[in-house]
């Protein structure tokens, strides 16, 4: 690497003086929970994560905050990557187009869930889409990494809200506001306890992003 070196995180709110970001962050092996603060560097920061063999990773993040962008872009194609996104288009591909998403909803989420039980069954290492409001998932995945032996992390978008409004007009789709209050609310509970190192039950590590830091993101993958 001709710009930094790679270096291993260690336990802690705080992150280390440097005159630059590392350009890869380990994210595996870690005695206790960690939370990697990597906003507000205007961009310099890594531009890969790389996690262990059997974790799990989780983005999570407001809708339009650009947890499906950040995922298609920067996930190894050889990794296992789950997006409720990707079930939701393809069940849209099929459907009748004047048919409410509100009807056919139930069984977008029982297909993104029987995938997510497939994917965690192969015991590799995934990046799964978090919707942010359904905890219980989180709780389901930190039980499967614990068990394959791995560790459940948090990759969270932090990004205004009016942002997260402009992805969903972006895309051509958006949630009620009533939905969009709730993933506010949730998100907003979600990012205090993180900042404050009370991380979700079973989850070993988190790592906050802004937009700069989601755009200089550009690998996330697990050791072989």
């Amino acid at each position: 690497m001709n710009r930094t070196t790679a270096y291993a995180t260690t336990t802690g709110l705080a992150l280390p003086r440097q005159p630059a970001a590392p350009a890869v962050e380990h994210c595996a092996d870690r005695p206790a929970p960690v939370v990697r603060d990597l906003r507000e560097r205007a961009g310099r920061s890594p531009y890969t994560l790389l996690f262990g063999p059997h974790d799990l990773a989780v983005v999570t993040g407001l809708p339009g905050s650009g947890k499906s962008t950040l995922m298609d872009r920067a996930v190894d194609a050889d990794a296992v990557r789950i997006d409720s996104q990707d079930t939701r288009d393809r069940w849209d591909a099929r459907v009748p187009r004047l048919l409410p998403y509100a009807l056919y909803r139930p069984l977008v989420r029982l297909a993104h869930y029987a995938a997510l039980r497939r994917a965690l069954r192969t015991g590799e290492g995934a990046v799964v889409h978090d919707c942010g409001t359904q905890s219980w998932v989180r709780g389901w995945l930190a039980r499967e990494a614990r068990r394959r032996g791995g560790t459940l992390h948090l990759i969270v978008l932090d990004v205004p809200h009016g942002t997260a409004l402009d992805g969903q007009r972006e895309r051509g789709r958006g949630v009620s506001r009533y939905a969009f209050l709730r993933h506010r609310g949730a998100a907003a509970r979600l990012l205090r306890a993180v900042e404050q190192g009370k991380l979700p039950a079973g989850c070993g590590s988190a790592v906050l992003l802004d937009r700069d830091a989601a755009d200089v993101l550009h690998r996330i993958g697990f050791a072989r």
